[in-house]
């Protein structure tokens, strides 16, 4: 599953550049059972499986300790979990800091509690919805915490005009054709005035926000020009706003 972050697209680059490595270990070849089995009922009843904390603990200290060995000396232990803090962007870039990760994936109904509480550093979620494991949503994660990686980017100012990065969304972005349709382009990205254009595209991020994501305008501090530019936005776009 893990070849679609690390051999292809932009994250695929960082690995061959060697700006980031990753590494998978398999519970089911931490246990004795000639089955290989890794999970088990859970006690009280209830349907669906649980992870067994044995297999899961011997596969997270082997993983602790090889990424000592490349220099990590305390790698946080993140388990992608429904029940978790909600990823942002603010805790992507936090993330991005540390030398070592180790992303555990839960499957089936979960995994022994035990097994959290004894080793787990942070739980994440993406969203208030369930998926049926924790892979997807970890590389998810690492794929953005990748982009935040000097080098790893093609353009390093690719990462910083993203949603999310100054609190707001993204501006829309336009390419050629410059008539599609009977439709242009915005005439001032046509212009050449940097300056118009910068402020076009601040505009065009404040007006998106307050569309479809009003309440980070809450949770961000607007200064006097943004405040500005949005009062006049609503006035001319939203007069009942």
């Amino acid at each position: 599953m893990f070849d679609n972050v690390s051999k292809f697209g932009i994250t695929s680059r960082a690995f061959n550049n060697n700006i980031c490595s990753l590494k998978k270990y398999n519970p089911r070849d931490f246990v004795s059972d000639p089955y290989r089995r890794i999970d088990d009922t859970p006690f009280g009843g209830d349907p669906g499986m649980v992870m067994k904390i044995e297999p899961l603990e011997l596969a997270l200290n082997k993983a602790t300790t090889e990424q000592q060995e490349l220099g990590s000396n305390k790698p946080l232990k993140v388990y992608l979990s429904p029940q978790g803090k909600k990823v942002n962007q603010q805790m992507i870039n936090d993330l991005s800091k540390h030398d070592g990760i180790i992303f555990v994936c839960g499957r089936y109904e979960g995994v022994d509690e035990r097994f959290i509480e004894r080793n787990i550093d942070l739980e994440i979620s993406l969203g208030d919805f369930v998926v049926s494991g924790g892979e997807i949503p970890a590389m998810m994660v690492i794929d953005a915490i990748i982009r935040q990686l000097d080098g790893a980017l093609g353009h390093e100012d690719s990462a910083v005009a993203d949603s999310f990065m100054n609190g707001l969304l993204d501006y829309p972005h336009y390419t050629k054709p410059r008539v599609y349709e009977g439709v242009e382009v915005p005439e001032v990205l046509l212009s050449g005035d940097h300056k118009q254009i910068e402020k076009w595209r601040l505009k065009m991020s404040l007006w998106r926000t307050y569309q479809r994501r009003p309440e980070l305008l809450e949770e961000r501090d607007l200064n006097k020009i943004e405040y500005g530019l949005l009062a006049e936005l609503v006035n001319q776009l939203d007069p009942k706003g």
